[in-house]
């Protein structure tokens, strides 16, 4: 900077009055707090609504989009053109939480994240595992089901879990995830006798009530099903962890806490009890 110019700039600041000084700082001050702040909502979430487009546009719809894989029963299904299923009626109740109807939008199982980054869905809901991989392009919900692998027994037996298996017959259906991991149990405990004949998984349990195995290893949905149908059944312990979510497009992160408001709501409520009662039976 020229001398001359520096003293123009200098004899223009001793020009100015004491309180127009004072309001350049203020002023100065509550812009730089004003950026502090916007930088700060959009990280932690806490901003006003049209930070969060999705969020916006939704509230502005009257409608969450849901993309749903159609036909993963219990979870998607359309009768008559009326969708219904366990996760329809979760993100029906989440929606009415939030002044919202849910719109279902029928997806193909591999596009069901593309719709999130193409802007055709606020949401996926569909018997979705958490895929961590998917961070870079999706949000998820805290956790609403377990679809792992259960260890199936009567609720009169002897086996609380997998260290009692030892000299027991316990059944899988063939080239199931639970066949898979009877096998890697079976190197551990030499004498487990594995049954894996069964084509699917409620052959085995056929058998485990009439008594010819004393376990079954099988998924969640059906160890629920089968404690449903048949009060003689209970899960001794949970052998794996297959979380479902809810997935909402990366900048949606008002959107995501809205779900997981009304998600801890809704369990707590007792809802999610009451649709695996309803659903898995």
């Amino acid at each position: 900077m020229s001398q001359p110019t520096q003293k123009r700039r200098l004899a223009h600041s001793n020009a100015l009055l004491p309180w127009q000084r004072n309001l350049i700082t203020l002023v100065a001050s509550l812009i730089v707090v004003g950026y502090a702040w916007l930088a700060w909502s959009a990280t932690s979430g806490q901003g006003g609504p049209t930070l969060d487009r999705v969020w916006a546009d939704a509230q502005v719809r009257g409608s969450l989009r849901v993309a749903v894989d159609v036909g993963f029963r219990p979870f998607v299904d359309q009768i008559d053109g009326m969708f219904t299923g366990y996760d329809v009626e979760l993100t029906r109740a989440i929606a009415d939480r939030m002044g919202l109807r849910a719109e279902f939008v029928p997806t193909g199982y591999d596009a069901l994240y593309d719709v999130l980054v193409s802007g055709r869905a606020d949401l996926v809901a569909s018997a979705l595992p958490y895929a961590p991989e998917q961070g870079f392009r999706a949000r998820f919900s805290s956790v609403y089901f377990d679809g792992g692998q259960m260890l199936l027994v009567p609720n009169a037996g002897a086996i609380s879990g997998t260290r009692d298996l030892a000299g027991r017959r316990v059944g899988v259906a063939l080239g199931s995830d639970a066949d898979a991991l009877a096998r890697r149990l079976a190197l551990s405990i030499p004498t487990l006798d594995l049954r894996s004949t069964y084509d699917e998984p409620a052959e085995a349990i056929a058998d485990l009530r009439l008594g010819r195995l004393d376990a079954v290893i099988t998924d969640n949905v059906a160890a629920l099903t089968a404690v449903q149908q048949a009060p003689g059944l209970q899960i001794a312990e949970a052998l794996t962890f297959d979380p479902y979510v809810i997935a909402m497009p990366r900048a949606a992160f008002q959107l995501e806490a809205e779900v997981n408001r009304a998600l801890e709501a809704l369990r707590a409520e007792g809802f999610l009890d009451a649709l695996n009662e309803r659903w898995f039976r």
